[in-house]
C-alpha cells in the first residue's frame, strides 16, 4: 500500500534543499555555514566534524545526506564540495577525549572547533541535530538537516569522507579488526575480533563492547550524558 504523504513528512524533509540557506538569506544573514558530524556510534576513532560555507543560491546535484551515497558518490561530492566551497574546515575529536567528556559533548566540540577553522567568519550556522553549539554566531539546529538543507549535506559528506580515510589507514596500524571495512563500528566481526584481540589504542573505553573487555583500574568513569560542560 502506498503511503500517503502528511503534513508532518512536509516538515520533516522540504523538497528544496536550498530551503533553509534561502530562509535565512533574506533575513539578511550571509557566509551560511553548514555543520553535520560522522562517527558518533563507533567503537573505535575519533568523531569527525564539518564547516562548510556554499556561494549562495548554487545548487549541487548530488550533494545529499552522505549516509545516502555510495562511497564513490561521497569522494564525488567530497572533491566538488572543495572545489567550490567558499570555506570548509573539518575538525576531530579522539577517542581519549570522547571517554573524558562522553560522546555528546565531544561530537559539539568538533563541530565548535570547525567553526573556528573556517577561513571565513559565518553569518549564521545551520547545524544538523537538535543540540545548539556554544557560539555567539546566529544559528539554527535542524533535525535530519542532512536530508533538509544543501550546506549541512555537504559538511556530512566532508565528515564522513574523512572519518572513513582516517579509519582506513589506522586499519595499516591494526588490521585484525577490519577497520577499512566496519570504519569502526560494533559490527559482529568487530566485536570477535575485540574478543579474540583484546583492546587497541583507538577503541573507546567507556562504549559497551569495549569497556567489559577491560580490567577494572582500565576502564573509563562514567560520563554524564548531558554534562553542562561546554569548554571547546
Amino acid at each position: 500500500m502506498k503511503r500517503t504523504t502528511t503534513q508532518q513528512d512536509l516538515w520533516e524533509a522540504p523538497a528544496d534543499m536550498l530551503h533553509f540557506e534561502t530562509e535565512w538569506l533574506a533575513k539578511g544573514y550571509s557566509r551560511i555555514a553548514g555543520l553535520d558530524e560522522a562517527g558518533r556510534g563507533p567503537l573505535a576513532g575519533p568523531v569527525v566534524a564539518a564547516a562548510v560555507i556554499l556561494p549562495p543560491g548554487e545548487r549541487y546535484p548530488g550533494i545529499t545526506d552522505s549516509k545516502k551515497l555510495k562511497p564513490a558518490d561521497r569522494d564525488k561530492g567530497y572533491d566538488l564540495i572543495l572545489e567550490h566551497a567558499l570555506a570548509f574546515a573539518v575538525s576531530e575529536v579522539s577517542c581519549e577525549e570522547i571517554d573524558e567528556l562522553n560522546i555528546l559533548v565531544a561530537s559539539r566540540k568538533a563541530m565548535e572547533r570547525a567553526v573556528r577553522g573556517l577561513s571565513l567568519e559565518p553569518g549564521f550556522l545551520l547545524i544538523d541535530g537538535i543540540v545548539p553549539l556554544e557560539s555567539d554566531i546566529p544559528q539554527k539546529c535542524i533535525k535530519k538537516g542532512d536530508q533538509r538543507s544543501q550546506s549541512v549535506a555537504a559538511a556530512s559528506i566532508l565528515a564522513k569522507v574523512t572519518r572513513d580515510r582516517l579509519l582506513e589507514a589506522y586499519h595499516q596500524q591494526y588490521p585484525q579488526y577490519n577497520f577499512k571495512k566496519n570504519k569502526g563500528y560494533g559490527t559482529r566481526e568487530h566485536l570477535e575480533a575485540l574478543k579474540a584481540h583484546g583492546v587497541c589504542p583507538i577503541h573507546r573505553r567507556s562504549f559497551r563492547g569495549v569497556k567489559e573487555l577491560l580490567a577494572p583500574e582500565m576502564q573509563s568513569p562514567p560520563t554524564d550524558l548531558y554534562s553542562q560542560d561546554r569548554t571547546p
